[in-house]
């Protein structure tokens, strides 16, 4: 059976962060022929131009996983309507220095949840623009702009019975979108 490796990349360094139980939760509604592996961005150093020439052992490993996976997904809160900073320090590092972008081709998905009524929109939004400019194919339908919702988790920290179509859903589009930009393996 052919595997799809996809790179999670989950934009907040808190532990018991609810982008983090998304995460968790929506990887096991995806098909068996894909595995998700987180993608850590905590330990890189803040981006700087002149350490391109000589990058840190944690952007080399970030940029290698990167390029071994098959896609993307990004699970991202939003900040002040935006992204968070390491989420965009993580992007930079992988996308320098100029010609050796670790991005290009590489289909992505977009998920967030926050308290907020528009959940991650505008984070979305910013994140979208970024990957277009990294020439990364990203899903654009259905949106998930997931508000955090006493029964959007189960006791088992499973998709909760009310959302559990949508983001069913949301997944199986966006396998289907990973195979159309990687039709062989």
């Amino acid at each position: 059976m052919k595997k799809y490796k996809i790179a999670l990349v989950i934009g907040s360094l808190r532990k018991n962060s609810f982008n983090r139980q998304l995460a968790d939760a929506l990887v096991r509604l995806a098909p068996a022929e894909f595995t998700f592996s987180e993608v850590g961005i905590g330990d890189l150093p803040l981006y700087n131009q002149d350490d391109d020439a000589l990058q840190a052992d944690s952007v080399l490993r970030f940029k290698a996983k990167i390029r071994e996976a098959h896609g993307l997904l990004f699970i991202t809160p939003e900040y002040n309507r935006s992204i968070p900073g390491v989420l965009k320090n993580a992007l930079d590092h992988a996308s320098r220095p100029h010609g050796q972008s670790s991005w290009p081709g590489k289909p992505a998905g977009i998920m967030g949840i926050s308290p907020g009524a528009s959940g991650t929109a505008m984070a979305q939004q910013h994140l979208r623009n970024i990957l277009a400019a990294l020439d990364m194919p990203t899903l654009a339908q259905p949106e998930g702009f997931i508000q955090l919702k006493e029964s959007l988790f189960d006791e088992k920290g499973n998709i909760g019975e009310g959302s559990r179509q949508f983001l069913q859903c949301w997944m199986e589009r966006y396998t289907a979108w990973v195979k159309l930009h990687v039709p062989s393996l």
